[in-house]
């Protein structure tokens, strides 16, 4: 017994005491076989979803290999400072940190994978950017996780702290000899350790090193995540932050020219003339003729996607929007730029294509003078505003607004009264009636306004007043039940609003930001970004708009119906003036963009390479093609995703711009 207790010794010595390196090599073992562990763990919940890939086994040995990479990362720091350990008046405080650094590693490892199942059912992938940026807003955080995710946040807390102790005691298991290595020895095998860890975090010999990009083995964009690791997902998201003014060059580059000419050579823009040299997107728009422009309200529906709508292939949860179609410009195709709010924002009020970089209504240099609705009615003498039922600064919105033309905001702290309050603020009958009252005072001033009034009952954990509708489920607080009563609410202020003297002066659109959760076995879930959209109101006559749009084509389309010609940047269609030759829409999910023309896509990967796939609405999977993209293809589609970079980079979406042809004379 005593020889097989020696070579038990000798051995774990062997593998986990190696001086400076002990808590060191306990975390690379730990992590690695906690990581694989949790990946079982997520392949097995999903392996509907994995074995239709076919590529089970990749996933999980491809997934050793990412979480090598983020092992490597996370053990960076100390075994940079290792020589410290040969300092003798430091070695003492060098097993101090590298002990405290390699627990806190672990724990956050630890802390993210159990976070991942939560994540992955509302946003069908692993934590990735929006975790990050979700950090910013804690107070609706907290409140969603504790109203809707309770009791994943609780068991996940327990288990963390359970796992953390657990760690801390493998970590002290054995004896070590506290002998101090020579300098010598020390260098000699640091210097092997830093090539070990290079080359774990490289993981390839190619011209770069390995991203999240190369581990997109799937046309499935859950599984592709599974690859991953969360911790690596997420710092891969943090790190790319402060590249995001180049971010579509992760696509490829077109020289600049090039690029241009790709995005203004578009049926709908044969007609303008784009003249001037320092804005090479401005251009004048004339509009249709009125003896007195209409005013403009944009009802922003949070998370109404055509998933809720029956006239659109989904569930008969909207039956107010459903009679309302009937009385204006139904667009029966008509897609999201992406999955946020502020994508949403970004594509409806500024007409502005989307990036993999974050939404522009977040980025400095589109804070002032930036092109939206509200800056070119402002400069049209009209009065704007914005309503919205939670805290305006929730994803920098007061500060995108009120620096681009709106002049009132009315959020939760001005709702007075309010009826019901939820984690996101006040319902949206509360935002509704303030909205009715504001409408209705800003006419009797006998000045043209636009006003942007954005919902959001229908958002994680669903809630609203009781005895408002028919639920259309049990339990209360579902998606479907919050969709119905937000479009009850709707359909009460639609009500008010026609008996108004405000309505036969206004046009409104009814449009939604995004859908509530984009999921799905596809690169690009398509299905998830197919929307509603509702042009009605003053002089509007029904209308079937069957043609192909974008988020992007609303803004150009409503200043010409209200009949306020300008000179601005945008490059959307504007459907008075041709709604029946062929469409486009754009498409951002996470890292890959889609243009799509009729049924085909060319789908942008960010290694650089492209696919073209197939669809048709209804359908649920993309028909990706095995042949290569033709480069006239994959150019179109570059540059229409480089053009937004290259505008925001160089500040040339301007609210200021002017065109030649309405300079002042001299």
């Amino acid at each position: 017994m005593s020889a097989i207790k020696t070579i038990k010794v000798t051995v774990f010595s062997s593998l986990f005491c190696l001086g400076p390196y002990r808590y060191l090599i306990r975390t690379a073992v730990l992590g690695l076989v906690l990581l694989s562990l949790s990946r079982w763990a997520l392949v097995l919940w999903q392996y509907d979803r994995v074995d239709q890939t076919d590529m089970l086994w990749q996933v999980l040995l491809q997934g050793i290999r990412a979480d090598i990479i983020l092992v490597g990362l996370l053990l960076l720091v100390p075994v940079l400072l290792i020589p410290l350990a040969s300092v003798r008046s430091l070695a003492k405080y060098w097993f101090q940190f590298s002990y405290l650094w390699c627990l806190s590693a672990l724990v956050l490892l630890v802390f993210m994978e159990l976070a991942s199942p939560a994540f992955i059912l509302q946003y069908d992938v692993r934590p990735n950017r929006l975790f990050v940026e979700y950090l910013k807003y804690p107070k609706e955080v907290l409140s969603t996780l504790w109203f809707g995710f309770r009791l994943p946040l609780v068991l996940g807390i327990v288990a963390t702290v359970a796992l953390a102790w657990l760690m801390r005691h493998v970590f002290r298991l054995g004896q070590c000899s506290v002998k101090q290595w020579s300098a010598v020895k020390t260098i000699g095998i640091w210097t092997l350790a830093l090539l070990l860890l290079f080359a774990g975090i490289r993981s390839t010999t190619a011209h770069r090193p390995a991203n999240p990009a190369m581990f997109a083995i799937t046309a499935d964009a859950m599984v592709n995540s599974l690859v991953l690791n969360s911790a690596y997902s997420v710092l891969y998201a943090i790190y790319n932050l402060k590249h995001e003014a180049h971010s579509s060059e992760i696509y490829g580059r077109l020289p600049t020219e090039q690029m241009l000419k790709l995005s203004l050579d578009w049926p709908w823009l044969q007609s303008y003339s784009f003249t001037n040299q320092e804005y090479p997107t401005a251009h004048w728009q004339q509009a249709i003729k009125r003896a007195r422009p209409l005013n403009l309200v944009i009802v922003l529906q949070e998370s109404l996607g055509a998933t809720f709508v029956q006239s659109l292939g989904g569930l008969a949860v909207t039956p107010e929007l459903e009679k309302l179609k009937q009385q204006g410009i139904w667009f029966e195709n008509l897609y999201a730029t992406g999955t946020r709010s502020v994508r949403g924002i970004e594509a409806v009020v500024a007409g502005f294509p989307p990036t993999p970089a974050q939404s522009t209504v977040k980025l400095s240099n589109s804070q002032q003078h930036f092109t939206t609705l509200a800056s070119i009615l402002k400069n049209q003498g009209y009065q704007t505003q914005f309503i919205y039922g939670g805290e305006a600064h929730f994803d920098n919105m007061r500060s995108f607004f009120t620096g681009n033309g709106v002049d009132q905001i009315v959020d939760q702290s001005q709702m007075q009264n309010p009826l019901f309050t939820g984690s996101w603020g006040a319902s949206d009958e509360d935002v509704f009636t303030a909205a009715h009252q504001q409408l209705t005072a800003l006419h009797q001033q006998d000045k043209p306004f636009f006003s942007l009034i954005f919902t959001s009952s229908n958002h994680e954990p669903f809630e609203f007043p009781d005895g408002r509708i028919e639920l259309y489920e049990e339990p209360k607080d579902t998606a479907n039940n919050a969709v119905k009563y937000a479009d009850w609410a709707m359909g009460q202020f639609f009500q008010k609003a026609k008996q108004s003297d405000y309505w036969q002066d206004t046009l409104f659109l009814i449009v939604a930001d995004h859908d509530n959760r984009v999921y799905g076995d596809n690169l690009i879930p398509v299905e998830k970004f197919h929307i509603p959209g509702l042009i009605l109101g003053a002089d509007t006559k029904p209308e079937l708009l069957k043609t192909l749009a974008s988020q992007i084509d609303l803004a150009p389309t409503l200043l010409s119906m209200m009949g306020i010609s300008s000179c601005h940047t945008m490059t959307g269609r504007d459907f008075t003036l041709d709604n029946t030759s062929p469409g486009r829409a754009l498409l951002q999910f996470e890292d890959y963009f889609a243009l799509m023309q009729s049924d085909k896509l060319v789908i942008l990967k960010p290694d650089g390479n492209s696919v073209e796939a197939r669809y048709q609405p209804g359908q649920q999977k993309l028909s990706l093609s095995r042949h290569a993209v033709p480069q006239a293809d994959k150019d179109e589609a570059l540059a229409l995703v480089q053009l937004p970079s290259y505008l925001y980079r160089e500040q040339k979406n301007v609210s200021t711009a002017l065109c030649p042809e309405k300079l002042p004379a001299n």
